[in-house]
């Protein structure tokens, strides 16, 4: 049991936080009210909170609210700077325990009160659940990360087509998203433009380690080419492929910089359990790392391996109708960031990894189809990394065979 679990909490304090204000009610170990008030989401609102709990001992203070898209964070940190104990809620689950009360009202106060009533009836569970601030911010890092791909990922696919305008024999002569091939784009955005550039600051524009020694003989191609192209001459398309070749390989440095600080914050706060993950021939530090975070950084905290797998939302939906009970498709109801991250690990280890590759192959041949076999190989994927971290060992390809 953890020091914060040990803590004997004597006072529940119940949040509900919109954009202007925020609602928050107290309540003491019996169950009793406290205190109750509205306040403006401001230093002096946040000062009054502190005002209301200033006389009693801030070991004995739980603070809980619900997670918005924003606007809990500063109060949330403020709350912390403070010293006192505040917890994340998934707004679900006060959402379904209100479901359970016998009397419901709409009002924010009320929430602030249900919150601090939850609090108060769930805390051992919360409290296995509280994300440390250094967690908080390498998910931040890696949700950002997220974004600044799937950004490149569309800008590419926008790149590519133009460029089948403009220069489509390009793309049959070398990879369009190497460095020396944007860093051409840049300044020739199509087969008409390249036809005027000289043949030595073509070269020069090369960059060495790609083309080597064959820097100027791959520039006379290129020109040979261009002079050849059916690519279509238009100054709007060469402009708008000129901005997207800027714009990616401006997030192409942005990418760099986010994963170097996710990498290195990460090792200084989990580097033991990254190099557990790592043992799996197929799983990356970066992987490792974003599967780590979007766990909540301790494996303790699950009673076993299907709560991640339930966290995930890759669990199989249960219908019963009469009699009949049957398993659909997944529920796709938890963390859709770890459920995205564990389908990536799942397909690079089938790929890698003969011990998932010939289980994913044994449950083709019992009929599944590939999603479903992807998705079982998962499943055992998360077993095999839940006993690792729980027994702090490596891989062992002879035990995950078991």
């Amino acid at each position: 049991m953890s020091e914060l679990e040990k803590r004997s909490f004597s006072v529940f304090v119940g949040i509900d936080v919109s954009k202007e204000k925020f609602d928050v009610c107290g309540i003491r170990a019996d169950g009793t009210r406290l205190f109750q008030c509205s306040l403006a989401m401001d230093r002096k609102g946040f000062e009054k909170v502190k005002g209301h709990l200033a006389s009693i001992p801030l070991s004995t203070v739980l603070v809980g609210m619900e997670s918005t898209a924003s606007y809990h964070v500063n109060l949330f940190s403020y709350l912390v700077a403070e010293g006192y104990q505040v917890v994340i809620i998934n707004p679900l689950l006060i959402s379904n325990y209100v479901k359970m009360q016998l009397r419901k009202t709409k009002t924010d106060k009320k929430d602030a009160a249900v919150i601090a009533q939850f609090l108060h009836a769930h805390r051992d569970t919360v409290l296995q659940r509280v994300t440390p601030a250094v967690i908080s911010d390498l998910r931040d890092l890696a949700r950002q990360r997220e974004n600044v791909v799937h950004e490149m990922n569309a800008l590419k696919h926008e790149i590519k087509r133009i460029v089948n305008i403009t220069f489509p024999e390009l793309e049959h002569m070398a990879g369009i998203f190497t460095k020396s091939i944007l860093k051409l784009l840049q300044q020739y955005p199509s087969a008409s433009a390249l036809r005027d550039a000289e043949i030595g600051q073509l070269s020069q524009m090369l960059i060495a380690d790609s083309y080597g020694h064959k820097r100027e003989e791959f520039a006379a191609e290129l020109l040979r080419v261009a002079h050849s192209s059916i690519g279509t001459s238009s100054s709007v398309k060469e402009m708008i492929l000129t901005q997207k070749v800027t714009l990616l390989l401006h997030l192409e440095d942005a990418l760099q910089e986010i994963t170097d600080m996710l990498i290195d914050m990460s090792r200084r706060t989990m580097d033991e359990d990254i190099k557990i993950l790592t043992s799996i021939k197929g799983i990356g530090n970066t992987t490792a790392a974003n599967f780590l975070i979007e766990m909540g950084g301790d494996i303790q905290q699950y009673e076993c391996s299907g709560k991640i797998i339930a966290m995930a939302g890759i669990d199989p939906a249960v219908y019963q109708s009469g009699k009949y009970e049957g398993h659909g498709r997944i529920t796709k109801r938890g963390n859709r960031h770890l459920r995205r991250i564990i389908w990536l690990m799942a397909t690079t280890v089938i790929q890698n990894c003969a011990v998932f590759r010939t289980y994913y192959f044994k449950r083709r041949k019992e009929g599944l189809h590939h999603k479903m076999a992807v998705l079982a190989t998962a499943h055992k994927l998360i077993r095999v990394i839940y006993a690792m971290l729980m027994h702090r060992t490596t891989f062992c390809p002879q035990g995950a065979n078991s």
